[in-house]
């Protein structure tokens, strides 16, 4: 079963982080990501630039705008695509991540397509 794995936390403070800080973190997090790759459950993982950086189309009225389309406590800072056998493993992924980077919430969410691109 593939599952997106969306990654939320406080963007102000994530962003905030010093180099080093933020190093220590994907240094953490790239041990949890080299075992489940290793194992094959891993697919992409994406780590969004800030909702700064966001553009926005209304689909109601074609309207574009500058930034996310809502204004929340936590912010989608990025995303993996998981292939495991059922949502229990999915919890042990996200509980890996979240030993790793402490703070925000792993939203497990199935995936109904998966189209690996060309």
């Amino acid at each position: 079963m593939k599952y997106a794995i969306l990654c939320y936390n406080d963007e102000a403070a994530v962003f905030s982080w010093t180099k080093e800080e933020d190093d220590a973190v994907m240094a953490r997090l790239n041990v949890v990501h080299e075992k489940w790759e290793k194992a094959g459950k891993l697919k992409p993982s994406i780590r969004l630039l800030p909702t700064s950086a966001a553009t926005t189309l209304r689909k109601s009225d074609d309207a574009v705008l500058d930034g996310p389309y809502a204004e929340t406590k936590e912010q989608l800072l990025g995303f993996y695509i998981i292939d495991v056998d059922n949502l229990e493993e999915g919890l042990a992924f996200a509980r890996e991540l979240t030993a790793a980077n402490p703070g925000g919430a792993y939203e497990l969410r199935p995936i109904m397509i998966y189209n690996q691109g060309s």
